[in-house]
């Protein structure tokens, strides 16, 4: 049985966990070194059962901690070479990567990776580079879409293949155009390489599922510009619009920022 753990999810740090009995795999490594040696711990996980990583793209959020966990623990990170090249240049990833555990994988093409298969894709931002990834093993098919400027039709073809889904709801967009923030922040947030609203998340899902899709954890709010329950109120409304009924067709669930889910069992 897989079991899916976030550890944190949003601009002060993403990870996630993924794994089987004998085989333990994660996803971006943003949190700080000691926050994340605690949750493991806290949820009784080995740090040695994470025998791969990989990493979406290269802001810091996302990386760092990639190069301590690497060369601590001799994990392997896997990610396309723009990505890479990113992480090298990154003032806040201080430990890099050593070069044995360098690892580069090319969109569209797909791996064995341990025992998951993985087929990482594009993802519109504004890093170095972006993919998202299509995670299948014990017969499962886990996609994750974090930091997505805009829906793509190979985002849309990953989405109508999940069984369990993890995507980006990162903002309203009526907060952010009324919000503090400047306006060349706001028109970053906004653009088709900045990240994904809660009514572009919500039409994503709505326009792109199969009744295959059993799970939907929204990720990477905002602090600023998003609140979970209408993060959740506004996903909710749009699948609504659409026949689609949270609790009876999917479930539905937003990530917390800087609190862990809790072990997730994925059937």
């Amino acid at each position: 049985m897989l079991k899916f753990i976030s550890f944190g999810s949003g601009s002060s740090g993403n990870c996630y966990y993924l794994a089987t009995a004998t085989d333990g795999l994660i996803i971006d490594s943003g949190l700080g070194i000691r926050t994340l040696k605690k949750h493991f711990k806290d949820y009784g996980v080995a740090l040695n059962s994470v025998h791969n990583i990989l990493i979406t793209h290269d802001h810091a959020d996302h990386i760092k901690s990639v190069g301590y966990m690497s060369y601590e623990f001799d994990i392997p990170v896997y990610t396309t070479k723009k990505v890479h090249d990113g992480i090298k240049r990154n003032y806040c990833v201080p430990k890099k990567i050593p070069s044995d555990y360098v690892k580069l994988i090319e969109k569209g093409e797909t791996y064995q990776i341990g025992e998951f298969k993985v087929t990482p894709f594009e993802v519109p931002h504004d890093s170095a580079d972006n993919v998202g990834y299509r995670i299948e093993c014990e017969g499962i098919v886990f996609c994750i879409i974090t930091d997505a400027g805009s829906i793509t039709d190979d985002i849309k073809k990953n989405i109508s293949e999940a069984n369990y889904l993890v995507l980006e709801a990162n903002h309203d967009e009526e907060m952010v155009e009324n919000g503090p923030y400047p306006a060349y922040l706001k028109k970053r947030i906004l653009s088709s390489s900045g990240h994904l609203s809660n009514k572009s998340c919500g039409q994503a899902i709505a326009e792109n599922m199969s009744e295959s899709l059993r799970y939907v954890w929204l990720c990477h709010l905002s602090e600023e510009n998003n609140h979970p329950e209408l993060a959740r109120k506004t996903v909710e409304s749009i699948l609504r619009s659409y026949g689609i009924v949270i609790g009876k067709d999917l479930q539905l669930e937003v990530l917390k920022r800087k609190l862990p889910s809790g072990i997730i069992e994925l059937e």
